[in-house]
């Protein structure tokens, strides 16, 4: 019975672990450099290091998330996620590592529409990997949860509005056309994530 439940652990952590290596290779390699702002933590990285240089894209997904993981312990106690904790540090880690093993200066290519579709895919079958198994990547999922623990707010929405605030943005931080492929980026990402689930189950 011991030995079934450790086989179960260890095949949950590894595809826990396989979710969040590819959602980090697409957020990294495709939406990184390219500065899509699809929203969530990685959107505001990517806004925040252009206003502040000193840090790097992995340098704010971690503070960030590592600040959300404090409060959401704070406010939502010990037992608000462990799989949420181990993902959330995981994608830091992973994140912070590639940029000082594998640099990013530039995109990949010259094709950013081609690009746009991985920054979208690659994180959304990332993601759906994770909400089947009741897991996500923190970030602004933590948010989410303290608003729903002492807000009658709907969630979805708020998080929408988030999400839309960062991609809209990009026009100005950036410039329109990174804008708008941070906002196209947005919206089929949802869409993509649905579709995942569905052919997972």
């Amino acid at each position: 019975m011991q030995k079934a439940k450790v086989r179960e652990n260890v095949k949950e952590y590894a595809l826990l672990t396989l979710g969040t290596v590819i959602m980090t290779l697409g957020i990294y390699f495709f939406k990184f450099p390219n500065h899509f702002s699809t929203g969530g933590v990685s959107g505001m990285a990517v806004i925040l290091s252009h206003y502040i240089p000193n840090f790097t894209n992995g340098d704010f997904v971690m503070m960030i998330n590592v600040l959300l993981l404090i409060v959401g312990y704070i406010v939502l106690g010990k037992g608000f996620g462990g799989r949420t904790t181990y993902v959330s540090l995981l994608m830091s880690g992973l994140t912070w590592g590639l940029e000082r093993i594998i640099p990013m200066n530039a995109p990949m290519t010259s094709q950013p529409l081609m690009e746009l579709i991985f920054a979208v895919s690659l994180p959304a079958v990332g993601s759906a990997i994770l909400f089947n198994l009741d897991a996500s990547s923190g970030g602004t999922d933590i948010v989410a949860m303290i608003l729903k623990k002492y807000t009658s707010m709907n969630i979805g929405t708020a998080l929408l509005a988030v999400d839309l605030l960062i991609a809209v943005s990009a026009c100005f931080v950036f410039d329109i056309t990174t804008g708008l492929f941070s906002l196209c980026g947005l919206f089929t990402k949802t869409i993509v994530i649905d579709t995942a689930i569905e052919n997972i189950n």
